[in-house]
C-alpha cells in the first residue's frame, strides 16, 4: 500500500511540475508581445526572433552544462547519456517527482532570466550579439549563482547563502533581479537609442508600435506567472503541499493586481493621463515583487507588497531616463529594482530570514551576474560589436538583421 501511494505521489507531483513548467514556457510567448508591442514596428521581426532563438538557446546551453554547474547532477554533456541529475536539487531525500520534470521545470526559469536581458536592449542591438552573451549568460552565469543559491553551493568555497539568513521562494532575485543585472551591463555599454535623450537632457518618449499586443502578452505573463510561482512549491500531492499552491496562487494573483492598481493611480497623479504602459509594468512588477515570498503573506499583505512595486516601478522607469540608461520596456526597472523590493520584503511575513541576508544574497547576485556580464559584452563589443551601424537603426533593425518587415503592407518599400 505504501509503495502504491508513493507511486501515485510520484506521478501527480511529476505532472504537476510538468504543467506548470508549461505555463512558465509559456512566459516566453508573454515577453514576445510584450516586446514587440513596445518596440516601434521597424524592429518587430528582430525582437521576435530573439525571442525565439534565445529560448532555443537557453535549453541546449543549460542541457549541455548549466544544469550540471547549478545542481551537480547529470554528465557535462547529457544529451550523450540520456541522464538528467539525479533528482535532488540540493534537497537531503529524493524528490517525489521525476529528474527530467525538475530539468525541464529549471531550464525553463533560465530562459526566462534570459528574456529579461532582450527588451532592454532592443532596437538597436546586433542580433548575433545578443545570442553570443545568450550562450554565456544561460550556460554559465545564470547557472553559477543559481548554484550559490538554489543549488546551496557557497560562494567561491567560503559561505553559503542559506547560511547568512537568504532565502528567495521564486526567484526575484536568482532570476529576475539576475536578468536585471546583464541588461544593466549591456545597456551602459550599448548606449541609447538615436534620438532618445536630447542635448539639453530631455526625454524623448519613443512610443511602442502596438499596445493592444502589448497588453496580450503581459496577460499571458500574468497567467505563467501561476506556474512560475505554484511550480516552485514543488509538489501538490499532499493535503499541505497543494494548501500551499493554493496560497501562493492567491497571493501571486493578489500582488499583481495590487501593482496594477497603484501604478495607475501613480501615473495618474504623476503624468495626469493614464498611462498604459506604466500600468502593464505595474502589474509585473506585483508579480516580481511577490515572487520572492508568496507562501507566507495573508492576501492583503500580497496585494499591499505588490502595489509597493507598482509605485516603485514608475519611478524607477522615470529615474533611469534621468540617468539616460536607455530601456525600451522598463526590464531593469520591473525585474532589477522591483526584484530587490521583493527580497527586502520577505522578512516581514518570513521571521526565519534577516535583511542583512537578503542585502547580502541580493549583493552576490547582483555583483557577480553584473561584473560576469560586463566582461562578457565588453569582450563581444570588442570582437563583432554590439550595435548596429545609424544608418541600419534609422531604417531599423528588421531590415538590417533579419531582411524582412513584421508590417511590410504598412510601409512605403516597393
Amino acid at each position: 500500500m505504501e509503495n502504491q501511494i508513493f507511486e501515485l505521489q510520484y506521478a501527480l507531483d511529476t505532472f504537476y511540475f510538468l504543467v506548470c513548467g508549461a505555463l512558465v514556457m509559456w512566459m516566453a510567448a508573454g515577453f514576445a508581445m510584450l516586446e514587440a508591442g513596445l518596440v516601434r514596428s521597424k524592429n518587430t521581426t528582430e525582437i521576435l526572433t530573439k525571442n525565439v532563438a534565445l529560448f532555443a538557446v537557453a535549453c541546449t546551453m543549460y542541457m549541455i552544462c548549466g544544469y550540471s554547474i547549478m545542481y551537480g547532477g547529470g554528465d557535462f554533456v547529457m544529451f550523450l547519456s540520456g541522464i538528467v541529475g539525479d533528482g535532488v536539487t540540493g534537497a537531503e531525500e529524493p524528490a517525489t517527482y521525476a529528474p527530467s520534470a525538475d530539468f525541464y521545470f529549471q531550464v525553463v526559469f533560465v530562459a526566462t532570466a534570459m528574456s529579461i536581458v532582450s527588451g532592454a536592449v532592443a532596437e538597436r542591438m546586433k542580433l548575433w550579439a545578443f545570442l553570443a552573451f545568450c550562450v554565456v549568460m544561460t550556460g554559465v552565469i545564470y547557472p553559477v549563482e543559481g548554484a550559490w543559491t538554489w543549488g546551496g553551493e557557497a560562494v567561491f568555497g567560503m559561505y553559503t547563502l542559506g547560511d547568512l539568513g537568504f532565502s528567495d521562494f521564486a526567484g526575484s532575485g536568482i532570476v529576475h533581479m539576475a536578468g536585471a543585472a546583464a541588461a544593466l551591463a549591456g545597456v551602459i555599454l550599448l548606449g541609447a537609442r538615436e534620438g532618445k535623450y536630447g542635448p539639453d537632457g530631455q526625454v524623448r518618449a519613443i512610443p511602442g508600435a502596438n499596445l493592444p499586443l502589448a497588453t496580450l502578452g503581459t496577460f499571458v505573463l500574468w497567467l505563467g506567472w501561476f506556474g512560475f510561482n505554484g511550480g516552485s512549491v514543488l509538489a501538490t500531492a499532499s493535503v499541505e503541499s497543494a494548501n500551499a499552491v493554493a496560497v501562493v496562487f492567491m497571493n501571486t494573483n493578489a500582488a499583481a493586481a495590487g501593482g496594477a492598481i497603484a501604478a495607475l493611480v501613480t501615473a495618474r497623479i504623476w503624468f495626469g493621463k493614464a498611462d498604459l504602459t506604466m500600468v502593464l509594468n505595474g502589474a509585473l512588477a506585483g508579480l516580481v515583487a511577490i515572487t520572492a515570498e508568496p507562501s507566507t503573506p495573508t492576501p492583503l499583505q500580497a496585494t499591499l507588497f505588490g502595489a509597493l512595486g507598482g509605485v516603485l516601478v514608475v519611478f524607477s522607469i522615470i529615474a533611469l531616463d534621468k540617468l539616460r540608461l536607455d530601456d525600451p520596456v522598463g526590464a531593469i526597472s520591473v525585474h532589477g529594482v522591483v526584484g530587490l523590493l521583493g527580497l527586502l520584503l520577505v522578512p516581514v511575513t518570513n521571521e526565519g530570514v534577516s535583511v542583512s541576508g537578503q542585502l547580502a544574497g541580493a549583493a552576490t547576485i547582483f555583483v557577480w551576474v553584473f561584473g560576469a556580464s560586463l566582461i562578457t559584452w565588453a569582450i563581444i563589443k570588442a570582437f563583432i560589436g554590439l550595435r548596429v551601424s545609424k544608418e541600419e537603426e534609422y531604417e531599423g533593425v528588421d531590415i538590417a538583421e533579419c531582411g524582412m518587415e513584421a508590417y511590410p503592407e504598412f510601409t512605403n518599400r516597393q
